[in-house]
């Protein structure tokens, strides 16, 4: 019996230390501040540089200095304004702008038009063309 149970207690052993090796962040906890610092202050510029609507539309992320720019944007010009703002931020070390231009906004569709006068009266038939039946839809009994 104490030969079978020595692999499964190695087996344990070897099983807890990769999982705790795995669990350990990339990070320190002062470089964790730093980061969240150096986000607070990307955001904080962004707003007052580029407008308060970038506070929602971009997302910042930093991690060991280097951040990373997402989000749609309206124009080239503002793409670039965030990324010179973001490396303007004290302990920045890179920027990564995965912002994107998104297309203008579509004009509102015109109504339609007809062809007809708004005063004509529609066409008569006169029985040498088909006549329009509508199909009867099923009422639900209820």
């Amino acid at each position: 019996m104490q030969r079978k149970s020595f692999p499964i207690a190695l087996l344990v052993v070897a099983l807890a230390f990769a999982v705790s090796a795995a669990c350990r962040p990339s990070q320190t906890l002062e470089r964790q501040t730093d980061d969240a610092g150096i986000k607070t202050k990307i955001k904080a510029k962004l707003a007052s540089d580029v407008g308060a609507s970038t506070i929602t539309a971009v997302e910042v992320n930093v991690t060991n200095g280097v951040v990373t720019l997402a989000g749609p944007v309206s124009s080239e010009a503002e793409r670039a304004k965030i990324e010179r703002v973001a490396r303007s931020v004290e302990g920045v070390v890179s920027v990564t702008n995965n912002l994107q231009v998104t297309a203008a906004p579509a004009a509102a569709p015109q109504a339609a038009t007809t062809s007809l006068p708004a005063t004509a009266e529609p066409p008569v038939n006169d029985g040498s063309q088909p006549k329009f039946i509508p199909f009867p839809t099923p009422t639900p009994v209820h």
